[in-house]
């Protein structure tokens, strides 16, 4: 495979294919890696990765399960790469291009290993049990029940199968890497437990031969294992629950596409998995319905749903030469897409493959542990040989210390010959300095933070997010969906001093709105149907794109929409009567929309309809403050709506009239002012990275040049979380900072 100077490319070799992402010269690979457990294993994949002439840099996450391999000219190919990882003891295969495939993977491969771990742990501590019964009047009583013969031949026949079976995926992983010269966790686990059935083995012979006489530790080699697979579940587990982010993020994309062939009289429309769709074929979405994949409408308009890309409630018009996004639902009428972006092509991909990305680079507290690990494991080893020779060679002081500590564990024999106490002091060292904690930690911490995360409608994207995030000092708040609910509902009515009353007012508007998609539309139908009104026959029901609804109730025009529909739509115009004004005055000034109903040019009056403030948005705003957070809302509303919006959850600084596209463009001037800024809501940052979320920079934290903090588009970018509620899964990748 070489790497060239083109746009994204596709790769084939015989273990697969592999998406290869080509820039200035260099290629990266997205690799599926399988077998890790820790952060050693994550160095020692990364080692065996480097090593193959035309690797340039690798970087391997041990949650995502992911490689990502940049190569230049002269690339290897994909099977000297997955040789290089197998003889390190691990797999390599190529990651799935297509959504749906990596979906169903995902599924299978998180549930077989976590089937994997829970039925070794189970095993393994259930061919324990009777080894702990077994052992409890021996250590406590120092009585081997029923001879010693028999209980130290049972130990050992009793850990054989916990280690050689249950645990043999940790001794081919300890074998592997210690050819590997990379000794990881596993290495540690198996001289312990190795250790302890050795002893086992020697005081069975000892009863038969001549053969230095030891303790019989077989049985605590079986227990060690147990725990160590324990852990490995647990782990698994926790793992599982990272990774249900990434599942959520690709169950998003439609399972097929409604496509048409054929052209004029004789074109077909018929229903295709969606891996059969290329760029340029026609489809038809039709009202409900996701739209397959990225596109461009060519016939149709319609009103369309793209919170999963915006977070906006409220749907976007779109009609012909407009594009729209994969797995956005289509609103009101039927579309006619060409498909523009397919398979990793498309937004949702884009999406799923930055989240991925993010998450190979380490939280720095993280990164210090990892070169602790490295070393780790060798200085260990090397301390339990040194105990091994103290013990045996000092045995009166040692003996000392032994009779000590027998006074307070029970299990402690100070009688026993220094051979055995010597070996009991080095297996000790070996499993209690095993470095699980070291290189488990601060990981575990973060999936299981995560999960919980994910849970509550947050994803964190990157760990580092989190150790950044004490530095932050101003919150940005993004009105819609975030301080509101982001789904609009009548909050007043106001019928004409001499029109009809609220019911008719209502009944009216609701039954013309029936035949729209629209939200406010939803919104209005929804509040007749509370108050049990019955609705009105409608004929030559219209929806006018961007301003409201018209129709025949009972042979009279009713129009239902804003100002702007109803001049549109009467000849003259209705007349603006002084009441009218000042209800819409009224509502305005509340920050709600309001949506004038009309009768033969007649003004009935007014539904006032708003996007409500979460019942707990100010209690949540009051905590930030009182954690020493500024809240800020930030919104594209006018300066006196947003204000209403703001007073209501009690925020004093509010930024308004500032569209999706400049809120980046606002989080950099903060940053710029010195403010660490942390934004929670929606940024539209490129227009071919529409990634929406928590936005989270250091900019000038601890007296940093802004010129360093990294850029998106560079591995290393700082922390991101992402906002995730039902089925908005939203991202965010740090604004650039300012030049200065």
């Amino acid at each position: 495979m070489a790497a060239g100077n083109a746009a994204d490319t596709e790769t084939s070799a015989e273990t697969g294919t592999e998406a290869v992402r080509e820039t200035g010269g260099e290629a990266q690979i997205t690799c599926d890696v399988r077998g890790m457990h820790c952060a050693g294993c994550v160095a020692n994949v990364e080692k065996a990765i480097s090593r193959v002439s035309g690797v340039h840099d690798v970087k391997v996450n041990l949650v995502a399960e992911k490689a990502w391999i940049t190569v230049g000219e002269g690339a290897p190919d994909f099977a000297e790469l997955v040789e290089a990882v197998d003889r390190a003891g691990f797999t390599l295969r190529a990651a799935a291009e297509d959504i749906g495939q990596r979906r169903e993977e995902l599924q299978v491969a998180d549930q077989q290993k976590l089937d994997g771990a829970r039925r070794r742990m189970v095993w393994a501590w259930g061919l324990s049990a009777p080894i702990i019964i077994w052992m409890i009047p021996e250590m406590f009583f120092h009585v081997a029940w029923p001879s010693r013969t028999v209980f130290d031949l049972g130990m050992v026949l009793l850990a054989l199968p916990v280690l050689l079976w249950t645990g043999w995926p940790t001794l081919r992983g300890a074998w592997k890497s210690a050819l590997n010269r990379a000794p990881n966790m596993d290495v540690l686990i198996v001289m312990g437990s190795g250790a302890s059935l050795l002893t086992g083995v020697a005081s069975v012979l000892g009863h038969f031969f001549s053969f230095p006489a030891a303790l019989n530790y077989a049985g605590v080699g079986a227990m060690i294992m147990a725990f160590h697979l324990t852990g490995r579940y647990i782990e698994t587990r926790s793992r599982g629950r990272a990774s249900q982010a990434i599942r959520k993020l690709l169950t998003l994309e439609a399972r097929t596409a409604r496509i048409l062939t054929g052209e004029g009289d004789s074109a077909v429309e018929r229903e295709v998995p969606i891996e059969d769709v290329v760029v340029g074929t026609v489809m038809i979405v039709r009202p409900g319905e996701k739209v397959p994949t990225d596109g461009e409408i060519i016939d149709g308009s319609s009103t369309v749903d793209e919170s999963i890309a915006t977070g906006e409630s409220m749907p976007v018009t779109k009609g012909p030469g407009d594009q729209v996004i994969g797995a956005t639902v289509n609103g009101g009428g039927v579309l006619k897409v060409r498909a523009t972006g397919v398979g990793e092509d498309t937004f949702l991909a884009g999406v799923i493959r930055l989240v991925e990305e993010a998450q190979s680079s380490e939280v720095p507290i993280q990164q210090f542990a990892d070169r602790v690990t490295a070393i780790f494991v060798p200085t260990v080893i090397g301390i339990a040989a040194g105990t091994f020779l103290i013990w045996l060679l000092l045995p009166g002081v040692m003996g000392g210390v032994a009779r000590w500590a027998a006074g307070f564990l029970p299990w402690v024999d100070p009688t026993l010959n220094p051979l055995s106490l010597a070996l009991f002091a080095a297996i000790a060292v070996l499993v209690i300095a095993c470095p699980c904690a070291l290189g488990l930690a601060t990981p575990t911490a973060l999936m299981v933070g995560s999960g919980l995360g994910a849970e509550n409608g947050i994803l964190i994207r990157k760990g580092e997010a989190i150790q950044v995030l004490k530095d932050v000092g101003t919150i940005l708040l993004d009105k819609t969906g975030t301080i509101t609910l982001g789904e609009p509902a009548v909050t007043g009515l106001a019928a004409l001093a001499g029109a009809s009353g609220e019911e008719v007012l209502l009944a009216m508007a609701a039954s013309v709105e029936r035949h729209s998609e629209h939200p406010i539309g939803r919104a209005i139908v929804a509040a007749a149907e509370e108050r049990g009104i019955g609705f009105l026959e409608v004929r030559e029901a219209e929806a006018i794109p961007g301003r409201g609804m018209v129709g025949l109730v009972d042979g009279v025009r009713v129009t239902v929409g804003s100002i702007a529909l109803i001049g549109e739509t009467e000849e003259d115009g209705p007349k603006m009567k002084d009441d009218l004004r000042a209800h819409l005055d009224r509502f305005e000034e509340r920050g709600e929309t309001a949506v004038v109903v009309t009768r033969d040019g007649r003004p009935m009056g007014v539904i006032a309809v708003a996007d409500p403030v979460k019942p707990d948005s100010g209690e949540a705003i009051a905590s930030l403050r009182e954690m020493g957070l500024e809240p800020v809302m930030i919104t594209g509303d006018n300066e006196r709506t947003a204000r209403a919006i703001a007073a209501q959850v009690g925020i004093e600084r509010v930024i308004a009239g500032v569209m999706p596209d400049r809120k980046s463009e606002e989080v950099a001037r903060l940053q710029g002012a010195g403010e660490v800024v942390a934004m929670v809501g929606h940024l539209q940052q490129d227009p071919s990275e529409p990634l929406l979320g928590l936005l989270l920079q250091r900019h000038r934290a601890a007296g940093g040049d802004p010129r360093d903090a990294p850029s998106p588009h560079r591995r290393g970018g700082d922390g991101l979380l992402e906002h995730q509620r039902g089925e908005q899964q939203c991202q965010v990748a740090p604004a650039e900072p300012p030049e200065e």
